[in-house]
């Protein structure tokens, strides 16, 4: 990260692009933009039916590999009705395998209000699994479980009662359901329906087998407990929250002001202390696996070895630069170090640990070469060989087909704004692009490789669902998704090009013109911004309802300009590494960079500029209006952080360190330090029921504004979470920022 300011002038400086258009001819889809289409509104992009369309839901594989199911919904509102369906993966026939009418008695009733939690409670569960065997499917319910026979056609109540019940999984041999209830770990016999306690002793302040907030929303680790292969133990993590300091979530629509309070770890606080257990199903005492003195570390992620008497165990240090991997013996608890990454900015951990059944070898990633990559280990931690190697990004490890000697993994490599599944050798070689047509591609291989099923869209098309054999030969379209209302609408083409920084560095960019578009003109520009690590606005993908707000506001003729700075994703660790010890100050950089391009546009006004983003994006809009007034003129701010301070540890420290280490940064990356050079229009949003980004820091901002004599117009939403994303809201939210832009800029 560089903390200099610019030393030359921005106007001076030679901005070198190139572009790339997303349609197979740009000028015909202008020449059809150019006709007159139905305008957009904020009330139709956020209602029913989706402008998006409709996804299938509940695909799952078989336990064979032979079959996909799915749930297919048949009308809409209380008339709708939902069957199980299942698709041959040959030939692609489909057939019913549970009517509506037993599947919605057999379905646990979901009597749960909506969340907008973040963390774990993001994800919704699985509706549904798959015996081992192929002869069942359990079904879960937020207080129940139940089982179906699929032989007899027969279902019957495993689970019931008023306690909330999550996480639900089949043990390999189909004999137990496991289940976390009451912060500890619980079995039921398939067989006998009987239920016994598999932990003790588990609570709010100790958890065992259940994840706390913090864990999956920052190292996006999605179970606290993990099966033995052979179904003899169970691997679990039991989380110690005593320390942690408790954060009220006030329902302000209570005449008492009640709260929920929430375990939540700010930067330099006390983390939750974590530990790796080892439970025999068939009773005992649990065995404590040896993950180190050190108890101020994190443990990302928990594997078994296929001979069940070993778990792999990641620990990470608190500073977050060094990830040992240790195998651990079950029967003793013993561990050893088996190999360790460093890195001297942070380590993004990952899912890409695959353990062969040969037992003698495993699958690993890093990005130890500044690009996230795989590689071929022997149990003693010794390479031997590299699978994958370039300068592009691994984005994930999907399927090993080991009787080919195939691996299957997701990457970026044709194109940072593109996500394509190939496949290699384990020796490398053999090298494949699966996928062939433009944009984004997320796969779903069968457990035995030999088909996957595809979700894919591009930037002009919502995503659609495919049926796909292994070479990427397409069998049959589960779902074509085609959305013909968006044809009256007359879409303008989003454009892709490149934005080359002062020091040499091309950034990826994009742009919506007004439909009407007349280069003779000067048009207002709206940048849409997120900016941090992990994440990407410019993408071959279908943007949704964002992409759609775009396009209304293309056509109230606003341009639409984005552009990826460095520490977005996808570009490699080698390109987040600048954000390191300050964050704020590179991507803001880079973001003028892009407002440099725009005004050497003879259609842009250059005095009309407005910027907006939400959660990182929201922080990067504050940064931009705040030190760039010359710049943006215009801001709309969505649940933004604030001040470093307020966040949790896991993700504030991986980028600033420990605010005890290094306040300044801390201090210079918080865009209340700069509130009071505000020059221009600001609009914020934010729910005061945020777990993630809480209101707080949207307060401790107004009143640094109120001490500079500065006044923004701020939107609460009682009680809505980080996205304030209920129907309701949202409309009067967009309807709101949609003016703001149209009065102030």
């Amino acid at each position: 990260m560089s903390l200099l300011r610019r030393v030359s002038s921005l106007s001076a400086i030679l901005v070198m692009i190139s572009l790339i258009a997303v349609c197979a001819s740009r000028s015909a889809a202008q020449q059809a933009a150019a006709v007159p289409g139905k305008a957009l509104t904020v009330e139709r992009i956020y209602s029913q039916p989706s402008l998006s369309g409709r996804l299938t839901r509940g695909l799952e594989w078989t336990p064979d590999s032979k079959e996909l199911s799915y749930f297919e919904t048949k009308g809409t509102g209380k008339e709708a009705k939902t069957e199980l369906w299942v698709m041959d993966a040959a030939i692609g026939e489909r057939h019913l395998l549970v009517a509506a009418d037993k599947l919605e008695s057999i379905l646990p009733t979901d009597g749960s209000r909506p969340t907008q939690a973040t963390g774990l409670g993001r994800r919704a569960p699985a509706q549904y699994q798959w015996a081992p065997d192929g002869g069942g499917i359990l079904f879960q319910g937020p207080t129940a479980l139940a089982w179906m026979d699929l032989k007899t056609q027969t279902a019957r109540t495993l689970v019931s009662g008023k306690a909330a019940l999550a996480d639900p999984k089949i043990s390999p041999d189909g004999r137990y359901v496991s289940f976390v209830r009451d912060h500890n770990l619980w079995l039921v016999g398939v067989a006998d329906g009987k239920e016994r306690a598999a932990t003790k002793g588990g609570s709010e302040e100790i958890r065992k087998g259940e994840l706390d907030w913090v864990y999956p929303e920052e190292l996006d680790i999605k179970t606290a407990y993990w099966w033995s292969p052979d179904s003899s133990a169970i691997a679990y993590l039991e989380m110690d929250e005593r320390k942690v300091s408790q954060y009220p979530l006030v329902d302000f629509a209570s005449p008492s002001g009640e709260a929920e309070m929430e375990r939540y770890p700010v930067a330099g606080g006390a983390n939750p202390i974590v530990r790796v257990l080892v439970a025999p199903v068939g009773g005992g005492e649990a065995r404590v696996m040896d993950a180190g003195a050190e108890t101020d570390i994190y443990i990302p992620r928990v594997n078994w070895l296929t001979d069940s008497k070993h778990v792999a165990i990641q620990r990470l240090n608190r500073a977050q630069t060094i990830l040992e991997l240790l195998f651990a013996d079950v029967a003793t608890g013993n561990t050893r170090v088996a190999l360790t990454e460093k890195d001297p900015s942070w380590i993004n951990v990952s899912d890409d640990l695959y353990f062969l059944k040969d037992g003698k070898r495993f699958l690993w990633s890093s990005e130890r070469s500044g690009y996230r990559h795989l590689y071929l280990y022997n149990l003693d931690g010794k390479r031997l060989g590299q699978i994958s190697k370039g300068e592009w990004e691994v984005t994930s490890l999907d399927e090993v087909d080991e009787s080919k000697g195939w691996v299957y993994f997701t990457a970026a490599e044709k194109s940072p704004l593109e996500r394509h599944l190939y496949r290699a050798g384990l020796d490398g070689a053999g090298f494949t692009r699966v996928t062939t047509d433009a944009g984004v591609h997320a796969a779903v291989l069968a457990p035995n490789a030999a088909a996957f099923y595809d979700s894919y869209s591009n930037a002009a098309t919502p995503p659609r669902q495919d049926l796909c054999r292994a070479d990427g030969s397409r069998v049959a379209a589960i779902n074509d998704n085609k959305v013909a209302e968006l044809a009256d609408y007359h879409l303008s083409p989003m454009e892709f090009l490149t934005v080359k920084s002062p020091d040499g560095v091309s950034l990826n960019a994009s742009i919506i013109k007004p439909p009407d578009f007349n280069p003779q003109k000067k048009y207002p520009v709206l940048v849409y911004t997120y900016g941090g690590p992990h994440a990407q606005v410019v993408r071959n993908a279908w943007g949704g309802a964002t992409f759609l707000w775009h396009e209304l506001m293309a056509q109230k003729g606003y341009i639409i300009f984005s552009i990826d700075n460095r520490g977005s994703a996808a570009r490699g660790h080698v390109f987040e590494a600048p954000l390191h010890l300050r964050l704020g100050a590179q991507e803001l950089s880079d973001q003028r960079d892009g407002v440099q391009y725009l005004k050497s546009l003879p259609y842009v006004d250059g005095n009309r500029i407005g910027i907006w983003g939400w959660s990182y994006g929201g922080f990067m809009t504050l940064h931009a209006m705040f030190e760039a007034g010359d710049d943006f003129k215009v801001g709309f701010a969505g649940g933004p952080v604030t001040d470093f301070h307020y966040y949790d540890s896991i993700y504030t420290e991986r980028y600033l360190g420990l605010p005890q280490q290094n306040e300044k940064g801390y201090v210079d990356s918080s865009p209340v330090k700069y509130a009071a050079q505000l020059k221009g229009k600001l609009l914020i949003a934010h729910g005061t029921g945020d777990d993630n980004v809480h209101y707080a820091n949207t307060l401790t901002l107004i009143n640094q504004l109120i001490d500079a004599g500065k006044y923004v117009e701020v939107m609460a939403f009682p009680g809505r979470g980080h996205g304030v994303s209920d129907p309701p809201a949202r409309k009067v939210l967009m309807q709101r920022v949609t003016q703001y832009f149209l009065d102030n800029l």
